[in-house]
């Protein structure tokens, strides 16, 4: 998030963006202060969560184009379908697990097929099913799975701060530019992080507590008990 502020601050609001689908209606009165701009960004972000876990599970799940460094404010994916036929899915942020708006791409007499047969079925998708799974419904067809090379990038990459590798800074100590070493024990989930990132996540949320040098809390993305060293999150 990127923080302006303006010359009658704190009098006037400071202007904000960040790589998310969409800014907040920022709440702010004379009293209001950058921590109270912090709390709501948070919230923020977690509203946000159901979007980025389906986005999540499409790019584990499909062949998705163009998938490396992808923007966290980009609802949209191409999936290759094979037969020289993609399907640009665009999700509501209002209601992300509903049916999709969509487009083919490709050879006509496939498109025409996919298409008629994505209308046909279009009342058949279901909300309380998994998103990828509702797309196989409605197409009556098995997807591609994504490359190998891509599987195992998205594998490295971590849950909360999207990079592979930890800036270099000299707080973090021996994790300095280190990689994600934190995987979710959950085998249907298994979503990497930075420890630091985790430690930090834990911290920002009131649900987390502390025993000890621990951190316990519950995963960002499937809600399994999660526990981090304090000596290994952000002081």
């Amino acid at each position: 998030m990127e923080i302006q502020l303006d010359k009658n601050y704190p009098r006037s609001p400071p202007s904000i963006s960040a790589d998310v689908p969409y800014i907040f209606n920022l709440k702010w009165s004379r009293k209001s202060r950058l921590k109270d701009l912090l709390q709501q960004f948070r919230e923020h972000l977690e509203k946000l969560q159901e979007i980025w876990n389906i986005l999540d599970e499409i790019d584990k799940s499909l062949w998705v184009i163009d998938l490396k460094n992808p923007s966290r404010a980009n609802v949209c994916r191409q999936i290759n379908l094979g037969y020289n036929c993609i399907i640009m899915l665009s999700i509501h942020i209002d209601d992300p697990s509903s049916l999709p708006e969509c487009r083919f791409m490709g050879s006509d007499p496939m498109v025409n097929s996919l298409r008629k047969t994505w209308q046909r079925n279009s009342k058949r998708w279901n909300k309380d099913k998994p998103f990828v799974e509702n797309v196989a419904n409605l197409l009556e067809t098995q997807l591609p799975r994504p490359p190998e090379h891509e599987n195992n990038y998205q594998q490295v990459e971590c849950g909360i701060c999207y990079a592979q590798f930890l800036p270099i800074d000299e707080e973090l100590g021996a994790k300095s530019g280190g990689g994600t070493d934190y995987t979710c024990d959950n085998s249907s989930c298994s979503k990497a992080f930075h420890s630091v990132c985790l430690g930090d996540w834990l911290r920002s949320i009131t649900t987390a507590r502390k025993s000890y040098d621990v951190l316990f809390g519950n995963c960002p993305y499937c809600s399994e008990p999660v526990a981090v060293k304090i000596s290994i999150a952000r002081k």
